[in-house]
């Protein structure tokens, strides 16, 4: 599984991500307030992920370990993050 709660808390995103994974994610998100999500080891995420992370807007440790989604997704979610 590429979703796991950490020692800490907080919610790791390890790995590539698929589209299996946003329900898990969004589970742990609604169970945990003011949730934190670690996505420095993802390497991949579907957009289900991403859109269950712009809905949520949890709180990211980052960047992620893909480029793609430090320099495309990223902004994106910290404009939504924003609102």
């Amino acid at each position: 599984m590429t979703i796991r709660l950490s020692a800490d808390g907080a919610i790791e995103l390890e790995g590539i991500c698929s589209s299996d994974e946003a329900e898990p994610l969004l589970q742990h998100l609604l169970a945990t307030e003011h949730a934190t999500v670690d996505w420095r080891g993802c390497e991949s995420a579907h957009t289900a992920v991403i859109q269950v992370l712009m809905a949520t807007a949890p709180k990211l440790l980052g960047p992620p370990a893909a480029v793609d989604l430090e320099k495309w997704v990223q902004p994106l979610l910290a404009a939504t993050m924003r609102k």
